[in-house]
């Protein structure tokens, strides 16, 4: 039945050129579903709707848009409603991250994050919500293990996860008894480049790596528990590799949680914890 559900319905993934996001457009492409991937990077877009439409004979848009932008969002939401009829899933999976104290963090970077990450879902889910309550569709939203857990050296992109939530969660109430779900996934660490590229405090890009001491997934199983969790349109899915001990002690005990555990989470050392 679930490799059913999505035959033939339209599907937009935002960031969809790499990580979790290709690798669900890979995913629900498998599906028989129509895609409209929407990315910044042009060069990928090409390459990567060839490459869909030469091995699954998938029906695609490629379609560049910088979800910060509120007018690029709705041209491309409109010229997918044109191309396919409409849309019966909005993924907001477009995200970045920084790694810098909030002392040394630049007020545009906060924004810069926020734009992308809060904004840049708002912004789709807000053009797109007319098609999908008439189709009474789905929205899917990427959220993060920090939802639970605050991560050192991560205060905007925290507050950027948290205020998906809270957006994201009032919607669901909304719309609800119109016929259109909304699901929040919290992955935990996944191999895709969003470390990699992450901004420091001044907003230059490092380069850097982070050593995390946690099993690292790969973006295909994550796609996969997303398309399962889409086929059964639940309300949260949470795939952290963090187990349910650490999310017990991060409830019971915070104090003991917050020097212990949210180090190894952030991939500094123990010893940084006080600093």
């Amino acid at each position: 039945m679930g490799r059913r559900v999505f035959q033939q319905k339209v599907v937009v993934i935002t960031g969809g050129c790499a990580g979790i996001g290709r690798a669900l457009a890979l995913r629900f492409a498998q599906a028989g579903a129509h895609i409209a991937i929407l990315d910044i990077h042009d060069e990928s877009l090409v390459a990567f709707r060839q490459q869909l439409q030469d091995k699954l004979n998938a029906d695609v848009m490629a379609l560049h848009c910088d979800v910060s932008d509120d007018q690029q969002c709705a041209e491309a939401i409109s010229q997918i409603v044109e191309r396919f009829g409409g849309i019966d899933l909005l993924i907001n999976n477009a995200g970045i991250t920084h790694r810098s104290t909030f002392a040394e963090t630049d007020a545009a970077v906060f924004q810069r994050i926020m734009a992308v990450n809060y904004f840049g879902a708002l912004n789709c889910t807000r053009h797109a919500l007319p098609s999908l309550l008439a189709r009474g569709g789905q929205v899917i939203v990427l959220s993060s293990l920090s939802g639970f857990a605050p991560l050192l050296y991560r205060s905007a992109y925290n507050a950027s996860k948290h205020a998906l939530h809270g957006l994201f969660e009032t919607l669901r109430m909304e719309v609800r008894e119109q016929g259109v779900n909304v699901m929040l996934v919290t992955p935990g660490f996944t191999a895709t480049d969003i470390r990699k590229n992450a901004l420091v405090g001044d907003g230059s890009v490092n380069q850097g790596t982070v050593n995390l001491a946690f099993k690292v997934s790969a973006p295909a199983d994550v796609a996969d528990a997303i398309y399962q969790g889409a086929c059964k349109r639940k309300r949260l899915l949470v795939l952290s590799n963090v187990d349910w001990q650490a999310r017990l002690v991060a409830r019971l005990f915070p104090r003991l949680f917050e020097r212990w555990m949210v180090p190894r989470l952030s991939g500094v050392k123990p010893a940084r914890a006080n600093e």
